[in-house]
């Protein structure tokens, strides 16, 4: 298991589970099946390591605009 994911803070950071794994989803997706280049150096590490040290580094986040809700939070 991928140590960040066990930490809460990726989860308040994103607002909740549900759109940390929706964003995950949606990013893995684009490495593996759209061929998206990484925002990280891979160094080893797997196709969800990645995705978690984008997303721990700010590199990506949710966008919201099209779906029509506002998002909440900071």
């Amino acid at each position: 298991m991928i140590e960040a994911l066990k930490n809460d803070d990726i989860v308040r950071k994103l607002g909740g589970r549900f759109k940390l794994t929706a964003l995950i989803q949606r990013r893995l997706k684009e490495l593996v099946v759209d061929g998206a280049r990484p925002l990280v150096d891979r160094d080893g590490r797997t196709d969800l390591e990645l995705v978690v040290e984008e997303i721990l580094q700010e590199k990506i986040a949710p966008d919201f605009s099209e779906t029509g809700y506002k998002q909440l939070g900071p």
